[in-house]
C-alpha cells in the first residue's frame, strides 16, 4: 500500500475515535474517568470486551501457533467458558456488594491493608508487562508492515500510538473506552471474517469444502491426552479456567468496564455474553490458523523451521496477508491491527491509572480540585512505563501469547491464591508476612517448573498459575492468625 493510503486510513480511524470521545466527554464528573458514571449498557460492554480480550497477540499468535500445537488451544478455550461462569456467579456479586472502583479493595475488607496493597502491586507488575508485550507485538506488526516503508523509527511509532490513546481517553477514560472498544471489536471480528473469506476464495473452496478441508487437516487435532505434554487436555482446561478467573475476574482493566454497568444482574449478563463471544472469536482464529498453513502448503511458500518446529510463528499471518492476499486483505489487516492495538491497550492504561490512584494514592479521599491533576500525573507515568518496557523487549522472539501467559502464571498466581483463600475460608492473616508469602510462592513455582522440565521432561505449561496459587495458599496458611 502507498504511504498516502496508510496515512488516510489511520487518520480516518483515529478521527472516528476522537468523535466518540467528544460525544462521551460532554457530561463528566471527577470520577468519570474511573467509573464511567456507572451507566454503561451491559451488552455494549460485553461486545467491547472482545477487543480487549483478543488484542493483536491473539490476532497473530493463535493462528500462527496452530502449526506447532495444532488446535489444542481449543482445550484452553473450553476452560475459559468455565472461568467466566465463576466470575459471573462468585466474583460479580462481591464487587457489587462492596461497590468497589478498584477490585482489590476486596482484599482490604477481607485481609487488611497490607494484603490489599500486595494484591494491587502484583496486578500493577503483571498488567504493565502484559499490556506492554501486547503493545510490542502490535507495534512490530505496524512497523514491519507499514512504517518501515515510511522510514519512521520504531520508538517514534511507539510514542505516536501512546499519544493517540492518551488523546481520546484522557478526559473521560473508561466511559469513552466502553464505546470505542465496541467499535473496535466490530472492526476486529469483521476483519477475521474477511481474512477467512479471502483464503477460501484463494483456495477455490466452497463453504462446505472449507470446513471439510479444515477438519481433515492434521493440524485440526483438538485434544491432547499425553500427560507429559504442555498441551495436555487437563493442563489446558484447568489453565484456561484459572487464567480466565485471574486475567478477567481479578484484572482491573477487564472488571472496570463491567463495573460501569448499573445493575448486578446486567453485569452477570455482560460477563457470560463476553465469555461466549470471546470463545467463538478465538475458535475462528484456530480455523484461520489451519487455513493459512494450507494456503502456504498449496502455494509453495517457504516457512522457516528449526528442529521440526516453525519459528517466528507470529510473523506468518502478517506475511501472507501483506504479500499474498491483495490490497483488500492488506487494508483489512491494517485496520485489525489498529483496532486490536487501541482496544487492548487503552483499557490497560486506564486500569493501571485507576489501580495506582485508588490503591496507593487514595484519590477518592483527595479534594476535588486535586483529583484531576493527580490522575493526569499517574496517567503520564503509566505511559512512560509502557514505553520503557516495550523498548526493553523489542528484540525478543517467539510466540508472545505464550510469554504473556507464562508471566501471568507467576504474577497472577499469588493474586488468585489470595482471592481463593479469602472466598472459601474464614482465615485471618498476619498482614506483614503476606508480601513475603506471595513472592516466595512465585519464586518456588519458577524453580519447580524448571526442575520438572530438566529432570522429568515434564512441562507444567500454563498450569504454573495453578501451582503458584496452591503454593500461595499453603504459605498464607503458615502465617494465619486467630481472629
Amino acid at each position: 500500500m502507498s504511504a498516502t493510503l496508510i496515512f488516510l486510513i489511520i487518520l480516518a480511524y483515529f478521527s472516528l475515535l476522537m468523535f466518540i470521545s467528544y460525544l462521551t466527554s460532554r457530561h463528566t464528573r471527577d470520577t468519570t474517568f474511573f467509573d464511567g458514571n456507572r451507566e454503561s449498557p451491559w451488552f455494549l460492554v460485553a461486545f467491547g470486551m472482545i477487543g480487549s480480550g483478543i488484542s493483536a497477540v491473539s490476532l497473530v499468535s493463535i493462528p500462527g501457533n496452530v502449526g506447532n500445537e495444532n488446535m489444542y488451544f481449543f482445550q484452553f478455550i473450553l476452560g475459559t467458558i468455565a472461568g467466566n461462569l465463576f466470575i459471573a456467579f462468585i466474583l460479580i456479586p462481591i464487587y457489587f456488594k462492596l461497590k468497589v472502583v478498584s477490585i482489590y479493595s476486596y482484599l482490604n475488607v477481607r485481609f487488611g491493608d497490607t494484603a490489599y496493597k500486595t494484591g494491587s502491586l502484583f496486578f500493577l507488575v503483571s498488567q504493565s508487562f502484559g499490556a506492554a508485550l501486547r503493545l510490542l507485538l502490535s507495534i512490530k506488526i505496524l512497523q514491519y508492515a507499514f512504517f518501515d516503508a515510511l522510514h519512521i523509527p520504531y520508538f517514534v511509532t511507539i510514542i505516536i500510538v501512546l499519544v493517540l490513546i492518551w488523546l481520546y481517553t484522557n478526559k473521560s477514560g473508561i466511559k469513552t473506552i466502553v464505546w470505542t472498544d465496541a467499535l473496535q471489536s466490530l472492526f476486529l471480528v469483521t476483519v477475521i471474517i474477511i481474512s477467512i473469506f479471502t483464503i477460501k476464495h484463494s483456495l477455490g473452496l466452497s463453504f462446505s469444502g472449507m470446513f471439510t478441508t479444515i477438519a481433515s487437516h492434521p493440524y485440526s487435532r483438538l485434544f491432547d491426552w499425553d500427560m507429559h505434554s504442555g498441551t495436555n487436555f487437563f493442563k489446558q482446561f484447568i489453565s484456561g479456567l484459572l487464567i480466565t478467573v485471574a486475567l478477567v475476574g481479578l484484572d482491573q482493566s477487564m472488571m472496570q468496564k463491567t463495573l460501569t454497568v448499573k445493575l448486578e444482574k446486567d453485569a452477570k449478563k455482560n460477563v457470560l455474553s463476553f465469555g461466549f463471544f470471546i470463545a467463538f472469536a478465538q475458535t475462528l482464529f484456530l480455523g484461520l490458523g489451519v487455513l493459512i498453513y494450507i494456503y502456504a502448503e498449496r502455494n509453495g511458500i517457504h516457512l522457516s523451521t528449526l528442529k521440526g518446529k516453525f519459528i517466528n510463528t507470529d510473523d506468518i499471518y502478517p506475511l501472507l496477508t501483506l504479500h499474498y492476499f491483495g490490497i483488500i486483505g492488506a487494508i483489512a489487516f491494517l485496520i485489525a491491527v489498529i483496532a486490536s492495538t487501541f482496544a487492548s491497550i487503552d483499557a490497560c492504561i486506564t486500569a493501571l491509572t485507576t489501580s495506582f490512584s485508588y490503591d496507593f494514592l487514595n484519590i477518592e479521599n483527595r479534594p476535588h480540585e486535586r483529583r484531576k491533576q493527580l490522575k493526569n500525573k499517574v496517567l503520564l507515568g503509566v505511559n512512560i512505563v509502557m514505553f520503557i518496557i516495550v523498548m526493553l523487549f523489542w528484540n525478543s522472539h517467539g510466540a508472545i501469547i505464550t510469554t504473556i501467559f507464562k508471566i501471568a502464571g507467576y504474577t497472577y498466581g499469588p493474586l488468585l491464591g489470595l482471592y481463593l483463600l479469602g472466598l472459601f475460608s474464614k482465615i485471618a492473616l498476619k498482614g506483614k508476612w503476606v508480601p513475603l508469602a506471595c513472592v516466595m510462592a512465585a519464586v518456588v513455582t519458577y524453580v519447580l517448573n524448571d526442575y520438572f522440565i530438566r529432570v522429568f521432561h515434564f512441562d507444567v505449561g500454563f498450569m504454573n498459575i495453578f501451582m503458584n496459587a496452591v503454593l500461595t495458599i499453603l504459605f498464607l496458611l503458615i502465617i494465619k492468625r486467630k481472629r
